[in-house]
């Protein structure tokens, strides 16, 4: 891993499905999304995704509630930080007042070491 300076991207969302699709390491890309957000280094390298969408729990779909229902990266350091800020900014500027994520039982929700992707 280099530690080229990160900037955000713009993501459609078929690119983000794809880039969660291989590289998350336990979940298939979420269904449907509001928005998602990128980062990718110097080179213009897509090095990770935020996907933003309706809350999954019910209860939380106020219409005030966002969700940050997918991330993944390559294993760029500090990326997850970056993209959780960028998704609560853009959340806020769109006029919600909440935005929520979870972290999996027996995870720190620290990013994992690199790793290759599978098949590689």
């Amino acid at each position: 891993m280099s530690n080229q300076r990160l900037h955000l991207v713009p993501v459609r969302s078929r690119e983000a499905k794809e880039f969660v699709r291989l590289w998350h390491r336990h979940h298939r890309p979420p269904v449907g999304q509001i928005f998602s957000v990128g980062a990718a280094d110097e080179a213009g390298v897509l090095r990770a995704v935020a996907v933003v969408g309706r809350p999954v729990a019910r209860h939380l779909d106020d219409g005030a509630t966002l969700e940050v229902t997918r991330t993944a990266s390559d294993g760029a350091p500090n990326v997850n930080s970056l993209l959780y800020g960028t998704a609560w900014r853009a959340a806020k500027a769109l006029g919600y007042r909440r935005l929520i994520t979870y972290t999996q039982a027996g995870e720190s929700g620290a990013a994992p070491p690199f790793a290759a992707r599978a098949g590689t």
